[in-house]
């Protein structure tokens, strides 16, 4: 291993320090790098600097679980290598498996042993035969485990060291300030050889939370973090990360210690040979989504939150204004860090992202629209005592089926396209959930099933009938995904959709979501416009301002466009990239 230099060495104790504060920090330090760097791996002698290096305009990520595809015969990661190389490779290039370890509950999310691969979908050689392929994107579930899991089984035997793993209060602490996600108490009673404990269940009494106070439990992810490293992950999800560290009379979310301990993380990334990305997963408020950027220090990538219900009030209603409002106040990504754009995942449509940005009427409005398409509204607890709405349970494709103010129209794939084409346009690397991709209905045998809202958009596909609806090219599916790959396939190749390429929103009226797009070198121009509306708009020449003596086309038609004529139109729900570089 390449020896560490002082200044990283001071560093780590500073951030050692904000956390541990009783330390021992030198002691601290040497075992950090121990379980990041166990013998035989390699370290950079300097940081990787802030820039724009480890991402470009060609990279794109499908979300997917790892049994999405099932046959009944072949491994489920067998049938998703052979998915992806059949239907992805070459315009898309990356991929997030949602968790693929041993679990009890939540799809994965409530793991039992993280150094294993669930052995229902595949083992470890299967992850390495994706990630040689495809950049590999996995989950490190760090806030909780599973109550199956051998760490929680140790903590109730009082073995050590895992009797100190897990946070624990009292019923008669002032737990009234916690933000809670979820309507679950947030306290479990449990038996243990040292008596009755009531342990921190954030999300779900199958989630038993870890004690982070504990550096133990630090370096045992670190551990982790390297184990999925050496089997080819490139990018590491910190799952639910704004919980990790809790403290009495506090809202235990985004506390300063747990954002030292991203900074720890990302410092470690910057010093690995391997070229990983850190991704945030935080589904906050705006502005607190966007502290997890620190100072160019900590997540190198954290998700658009506020993207999917602004995203999804501008199609519905037909108007542009809030997503274009918001967009105006974000700010670009420093150096060194992107967005990560989506507008559906495994999860529902969360609406926290978009507090503050929504009136309540308004949110009103997309949840009657979600609940007349078959969707369901997730609640979360509020401290005294009411519950709010969490998040939206339904396909984006079917979250699209119809207005709020006309019902269905006939106009569902036109909608749906214009939705995902604004994901692509926008700064940031865009990420597509698979059933996005593939169109898929709301599941709602799966919630009859399951008894959980979530199961409505985790459909498994028969993969002989998956493929057959594929080989039909007038399927919804199949037509959805060749318009989907051959409008990423067009972004990819353009300099000007590079994720830190400079974005301008522009203001064209209601119907109209605008946006110019610069390539780094100034070479490229692409004006992004999307009629988010269900009626023909007919926009002015003059206010798109494109440039006399050069040559402009949109990409997508193909048409060539001369900026001497007196306007642009737009069939409900077109989208034109128009650039100078075709």
């Amino acid at each position: 291993m390449t020896r560490l230099s002082s200044q990283f060495r001071s560093r780590l104790d500073g951030l050692l320090e904000q956390i541990y504060p009783d330390g021992p920090i030198a002691d601290l330090r040497e075992q950090v790098i121990d379980a990041f760097w166990p013998e035989g791996s390699k370290t950079r002698a300097r940081a990787r600097t802030g820039g724009t290096g480890l991402w470009s305009e060609k990279d794109t990520i499908v979300i997917t679980y790892g049994n999405t595809m099932v046959d009944g015969q072949h491994k489920p990661l067998d049938l998703l290598n052979d998915f992806l190389n059949r239907y992805l490779k070459g315009v898309i290039n990356g991929v997030h498996i949602l968790p693929f370890f041993p679990f009890t509950s939540d799809d994965g999310f409530a793991v039992t042993d993280y150094r294993a691969v669930n052995s229902t979908l595949g083992d470890w050689e299967d992850i390495e035969r994706i990630s040689g392929q495809f950049r590999l994107m996995s989950d490190l579930v760090l806030n909780h485990v599973s109550s199956m899991s051998h760490w929680f089984s140790a903590y109730l035997q009082g073995h050590e060291p895992y009797d100190k793993f897990f946070v624990e209060a009292s019923p008669r602490d002032d737990l009234s300030s916690v933000v809670r996600p979820r309507t679950t108490p947030l306290l479990r009673e449990v038996a243990t050889a040292n008596g009755t404990k009531h342990v921190w269940c954030t999300f779900s009494h199958d989630q038993i939370d870890v004690d982070f106070h504990n550096p133990e439990v630090l370096l045992e992810f670190l551990r982790i973090m390297r184990l999925h490293m050496d089997h080819g992950v490139r990018v590491i999800r910190l799952d639910a990360v704004a919980f990790i560290w809790k403290e009495l009379g506090t809202s235990c979310v985004h506390l300063p210690q747990t954002h030292a301990i991203v900074r720890l993380m990302r410092m470690l990334c910057d010093y690995a040979e391997e070229r990983v990305v850190l991704l945030t997963e935080t589904n906050v408020p705006n502005a607190e989504n966007l502290s997890y950027f620190g100072n160019r220090n900590e997540a190198h990538m954290i998700y658009n939150f506020s993207l999917p219900p602004l995203l999804l009030h501008a199609l519905l209603s037909g108007t542009s204004v809030h997503l274009n409002q918001w967009l105006m106040r974000m700010p670009p990504a420093q150096l060194g860090c992107a967005y990560l754009n989506f507008s559906a995942s495994h999860d529902g449509i969360g609406v926290r992202g978009a507090e503050g940005l929504l009136s309540g009427e308004e949110l009103g409005q997309i949840i009657k629209s979600v609940r007349a398409s078959g969707g369901l509204v997730s609640m979360r607890s509020l401290p005294d005592g009411s519950e709010k709405p969490y998040e939206l349970n339904i396909t984006y494709f079917d979250a699209l089926k119809a207005t709020i103010e006309g019902g269905e129209d006939g106009k569902q794939i036109e909608r749906f396209l214009c939705s995902q084409t604004i994901v692509m346009a926008l700064e940031g690397v865009p990420a597509f959930y698979i059933h996005s991709l593939l169109a898929t209905p709301n599941d709602l045998a799966g919630v009859e099933k399951t008894g959980i809202n979530r199961a409505i958009n985790r459909h498994r596909w028969d993969y002989p009938s998956l493929r057959n609806a594929l080989s039909d090219e007038n399927t919804v599916h199949a037509r959805v995904l060749a318009a989907m790959k051959d409008r990423i396939e067009i972004r990819t190749a353009q300099k000007a959709f590079h994720p830190n390429a400079t974005q301008f929103t522009m203001q064209l009226g209601e119907q109209i979501f605008g946006i110019w797009r610069q390539s780094q070198d100034r070479d490229q121009s692409i004006f992004a416009i999307h009629n988010v509306s269900d009626q023909n708009v007919t926009l002015p020449m003059i206010s798109v301002n494109l440039i006399d003596g050069e040559d402009w086309v949109d990409l997508i038609s193909g048409e060539t466009i001369d900026p001497r004529s007196h306007d642009l139109e737009f069939a409900p729900y077109q989208c034109r990239w128009i650039t100078n570089r075709g």
